[in-house]
């Protein structure tokens, strides 16, 4: 039933295939995972290793990372830190799953969320699909940034032009006020004379 009820909420919200990549040293564990979470639709590779997952993201994208608890402890940092460190991976969403009370270290370190084990797999469903949501929502605002940004930098050259062609014709305008003055003064000088 609570399974059902997982599958309901993901399910609702679920657009295409999510792809995670869950890396830890217990494989029973990563299979559970990643059967649980087949179940509802997302696609999931698993890794024994830090060194092994870091080759993988930088391999190939993925929607979020499950650490579950890598052996040794500072394998999970050092992940952190170089998902984090690499501009191509840095905004990409990492869950941490830890028997120890890591929260503030992995928080610092940069994960998204932790959840201490053993967590209920209806809770770690949830805040992947909010992790995921939220890490979409900022793709979007990425992308939006972008379209302004192009915008902007059209507006800005159309404004460079639109400069470009005042100066111009302040130009001629000085010189066509030149013109008129100089013809001026050519009749003044010639009803003078006359």
């Amino acid at each position: 039933m609570k399974q059902a009820s997982a599958q309901a909420i993901v399910g609702a919200r679920r657009k295409a295939v999510r792809t995670v990549l869950a890396a830890g040293s217990c494989r029973a564990s990563l299979n559970e995972i990643a059967q649980r979470l087949g179940n509802l639709g997302y696609l999931v590779v698993l890794s024994d290793s830090a060194c092994q997952a870091l080759e993988l993201v930088s391999a190939r994208g993925f929607d979020l990372v499950l650490i579950d608890a890598l052996t040794p402890e500072s394998g999970v940092m050092h992940m952190l830190n170089e998902i984090r460190g690499s501009r191509d991976t840095a905004d990409l969403p990492v869950i941490l799953l830890s028997a120890q009370d890591r929260a503030v270290e992995a928080f610092a370190a940069g994960a998204d969320d932790w959840l201490a084990k053993p967590a209920s797999f209806e809770v770690l469903a949830a805040r992947i699909e909010r992790t995921l949501d939220r890490a979409g929502r900022i793709d979007e605002l990425k992308r939006s940034n972008l379209a302004l940004d192009a915008r902007i930098a059209a507006r800005a050259i159309e404004l460079g032009e639109a400069q470009a062609e005042l100066a111009a014709a302040r130009i001629d305008r000085t010189r066509l006020l030149g013109s008129i003055r100089n013809l001026n003064d050519e009749l003044a000088s010639r009803r003078s004379a006359a």
